[in-house]
């Protein structure tokens, strides 16, 4: 039932992605719990805008109440708990930082926060990953919820703690063949 249920809501988001104002090609990755005992998982969609940049929409359940990190990861492999993920997808060599930081890892998201319920709904626009193909294309790579939140500044990676979530990111076609 869970699955049928997991399958249900993903049709209707893709559905409703369709018809987004978005007008480049589109790319997501169902989150499943990385770690034991983690119950976090989701769906992230990025979609590519007209004007070049990637709106990320994350919509999260599971999640311990408070703020974590959120990252795009290196490998598109979730083994080993979400460790075989490696660092950071960092394609430009940058230092890690904020994801407003004028030096910061393409896959340098910052932090979401799940509210009291364990939810977590974000929405952000990025210019450090295309969906599109090319050299910081998120298709193919791991995104990765952490257990704590990323402090941003630590080197090489905002000491965010466990890997509790992970989803390989895969593009998806609209129209013609779903």
């Amino acid at each position: 039932m869970k699955k049928t249920l997991m399958v249900l809501v993903s049709s209707v988001f893709l559905a409703a992605c369709a018809s987004s104002s978005g007008n480049g090609p589109m790319a997501m990755t169902m989150l499943a719990p990385a770690a034991a005992g983690s119950t976090a998982q989701g769906m992230v969609h990025f979609q590519q805008q007209a004007d070049g940049s990637v709106e990320v929409t994350a919509d999260l359940t599971g999640v311990p109440a408070g703020t974590h990190g959120f990252h795009v990861h290196d490998k598109g492999d979730c083994g080993d708990s979400g460790n075989a993920a490696g660092g950071h997808y960092n394609p430009m060599n940058m230092s890690h930082g904020a994801p407003d930081a004028a030096a910061h890892h393409a896959g340098d998201f910052g932090n979401v926060t799940a509210d009291a319920s364990g939810e977590v709904h974000a929405k952000f626009n990025t210019r450090s990953i295309t969906v599109a193909a090319g050299s910081t294309s998120v298709v193919n790579h791991a995104v990765i919820l952490h257990a704590n939140a990323d402090d941003l500044t630590t080197q090489p990676t905002g000491n965010a703690g466990a890997r509790i979530a992970c989803g390989v990111v895969t593009l998806h076609q609209m129209g013609g063949g779903m």
